[in-house]
C-alpha cells in the first residue's frame, strides 16, 4: 500500500481488510503531503491501528526504533506475558544475522542468518531489512527456509531500485525509481563503502518535501561532499536553490535537468567509475543511463 497524505492507508485497509500487515520502514518522504516525519509515522501506523482493532498480526522489524515505538503506542506489545501476541518479530540483530563484507568481485548484498549464507542480486546493506522481512513472511505462511532463500537469491531487480549494472564503461548503482532524504543518505553511505578507485554520484531532486525542502537538499549536498565521492552531479531546481549557498563546490556540478546532464556526459564521458544514480521519479534520472 502506498501513501502520500494522512488517511491514505486507512482508506486502503478499509477496502482490503488485511489480516496481516508489514511496514518496511518510515522515512522523510512526501513531507509536503504528510506535513512532517511524525505525519509519515502516523499515516503508516494506520495499518497497525486497523490490525490492533481486529487482533490480527503485525510483522515488526524489532531492530527499528521508529516501528517499535509505533507498535508500542498502539499497545501491540503491551502484554508482558505475551509481548509478541499481536506481533511476528524479525530483524538482523534480533535474529543474530549479519551483513557480510562486499568486494569488487562480489559487490552484492550477502547475509549470514541461522548458519546459512544468502547471496542476493541487490546492492546496499539497507536491503538487508527487506530480505529479513521476506524470510519472516515466508516462514509465517509455511514456506520452507530453503524455498525462501532460493527465491530471494533468484530475484534480479529490473525496476531501477537497488539495481547494479556493469556496462562497458562503468559499474552503475541504479536507484532512480524515487528518492527522499532518508533513502538518499543510505544510498550515499553505500556508495562510500563500495570498493572502487573512482566514485561518482548523480543526484536528482527529492520532491514533495514541502517547507523543509531547501534545508533537506542542503543537508544531503553536505553529506554527499563528506562521503569522499570524487565527482557529484546535482540535478534539478531544488538542488539549484541551494547551489549558491554551498561554501565549497568540491568540484561538483549542477544541471537544470537530467536531459542537460545527459548532454554534458556525451561531451565529458565518465569511465572506470562506480556511479550512483538516484533521484525522485520526476527528475527521470534514468535518462543518463545510455551514456554511462
Amino acid at each position: 500500500m502506498g501513501a502520500s497524505h494522512p488517511g491514505d492507508i486507512k482508506e486502503l485497509v478499509d477496502i482490503a481488510l488485511p489480516n496481516y500487515g508489514l511496514v518496511t520502514n518510515v522515512g522523510k518522504a512526501h513531507l509536503l503531503g504528510f506535513g512532517s516525519f511524525e505525519g509519515v509515522k502516523k499515516t503508516k501506523g494506520e495499518l497497525y491501528d486497523y490490525l490492533r482493532r481486529t487482533a490480527d498480526k503485525v510483522f515488526l522489524n524489532v531492530d527499528n526504533p521508529h516501528l517499535c515505538s509505533m507498535a508500542s503506542e498502539r499497545n501491540l506489545q503491551s502484554d508482558p506475558e505475551r509481548p509478541y501476541s499481536l506481533v511476528i518479530p524479525y530483524g538482523l540483530e534480533y535474529q543474530q544475522a549479519a551483513v557480510l563484507p562486499s568486494s569488487p568481485e562480489n559487490p552484492f548484498l550477502r547475509i549470514s542468518v541461522e548458519g546459512r549464507e544468502i547471496s542476493t542480486n541487490l546492492v546496499g546493506s539497507y536491503n538487508a531489512d527487506n530480505v529479513m522481512a521476506a524470510l519472516a513472511v515466508g516462514n509465517a505462511f509455511g514456506i520452507s527456509s530453503e524455498e525462501a532463500v532460493k527465491a530471494i537469491e533468484a530475484y534480479v531487480p529490473s525496476n531501477n531500485r537497488s539495481q547494479l549494472t556493469v556496462t562497458q564503461k562503468n559499474t552503475l548503482i541504479v536507484d532512480a525509481y524515487n528518492a527522499n532524504p532518508s533513502s538518499m543518505e543510505v544510498a550515499l553511505a553505500n556508495l562510500a563503502s563500495v570498493v572502487s578507485d573512482r566514485k561518482v554520484a548523480m543526484l536528482g531532486d527529492m520532491l514533495e518535501l514541502g517547507d523543509d525542502s531547501e534545508t533537506l537538499h542542503y543537508e544531503i549536498a553536505m553529506k554527499a561532499f563528506e562521503s569522499g565521492v570524487e565527482m557529484i552531479c546535482f540535478v534539478g531546481g531544488e538542488f539549484g536553490r541551494v547551489w549558491d549557498r554551498m561554501p565549497d563546490k568540491h568540484g561538483s556540478l549542477w544541471f537544470k535537468s537530467s536531459d542537460d546532464l545527459k548532454e554534458w556526459l556525451e561531451d565529458h564521458p565518465v569511465e572506470n567509475a562506480a556511479v550512483l544514480i538516484k533521484g525522485s521519479r520526476g527528475t527521470r534520472m534514468e535518462k543518463v543511463l545510455p551514456v554511462l
